[in-house]
């Protein structure tokens, strides 16, 4: 519900304090490796930002899964990579600056992205492009201000509290990581006759496009001749997303708590995708190889 204290107040809380964390693992350099990495970060931004919302909105027609549960997707799809990518990236024993650097910028370009392909959805799959009041502006404001502000706050705090950060950073990740668990309870307990209703055929969808992500991500990085590591990396940055901030976008932004029920499915079932494609792709990877 719009009014609802959860969906208007906790939910962006505890993405701002989410996305705080990650900016406690963030500095100025992080943005800079793009420049010497300009390919494998064109590559990943193809892959992210054109490829994961074609296959989305392609696997959707497909399957005939249209409404809201349609749009839930495509919000999730325009989401930028999560977090715990970079997370899934160490144990795959990928290229950690890279992710930390696509991550980073990809958190950035999407306060301009996401809200044109939501409103693209909503008109699209309800009809509502002119009914629903979702200004691009408006959204963007929004969407900088659970994302941006806090990333730039924690990479602040780094910078003039580095002792405390580094210190800090560790516990803020498994403070962070709990949250998010905290979010995706939120939504089911809230929809739990519409996702028991759905889960039989929304999470099939959410596992297949997960690993076919993967997967293409991977793939694509591959045929561009990028390394083994980055091609890894930017398979798990295409396939992992900021399911938190898809459910804020869904319940917060645009106060229907049914657009929030295919994040929180993908929003689980992604880590058991990541963890199978990590594990697998670590045993090619030997331990000591160079970034």
């Amino acid at each position: 519900m719009q009014g609802d204290i959860a969906s208007s107040v906790l939910l962006p809380l505890i993405l701002g304090f989410i996305m705080f964390s990650l900016g406690l693992g963030l500095a100025p350099a992080d943005f800079g490796r793009i420049l010497t990495q300009p390919r494998a970060l064109l590559v990943g931004m193809v892959c992210h930002f054109v490829l994961l919302p074609l296959v989305c909105y392609a696997m959707l027609q497909l399957l005939g899964i249209t409404g809201v549960f349609a749009v839930g997707f495509m919000i999730l799809a325009a989401c930028p990579t999560g977090s715990t990518s970079n997370l899934l990236t160490y144990l795959a024993r990928g290229d950690v600056a890279l992710a930390l650097s696509f991550t980073a910028v990809a958190s950035v370009l999407t306060i301009f992205t996401l809200p044109v392909v939501v409103t693209w959805s909503l008109g699209h799959f309800l009809g509502e492009a002119s009914t629903v009041n979702v200004p691009v502006g408006l959204m963007m404001g929004q969407v900088a201000l659970v994302l941006g502000l806090p990333v730039a706050l924690g990479m602040v705090v780094r910078r003039r509290c580095t002792a405390w950060a580094l210190r800090f950073e560790p516990r803020a990740t498994r403070i962070a990581t709990l949250l998010f668990v905290l979010i995706v309870v939120l939504a089911v307990v809230k929809n739990w006759a519409l996702l028991r209703a759905n889960f039989s055929s929304l999470a099939p969808f959410a596992l297949v496009l997960n690993l076919s992500m993967l997967c293409l991500g991977f793939g694509v990085a591959w045929l561009a001749r990028l390394s083994r590591r980055q091609s890894v990396t930017l398979g798990i940055e295409t396939a992992v997303q900021n399911a938190a901030l898809a459910l804020v976008i869904a319940s917060s932004v645009l106060g229907n708590d049914a657009l929030a029920i295919p994040g929180a499915i993908y929003g689980v079932l992604m880590y058991a995708g990541g963890l199978l494609f990590a594990f697998t792709m670590r045993r090619f990877i030997p331990e000591a190889a160079p970034c």
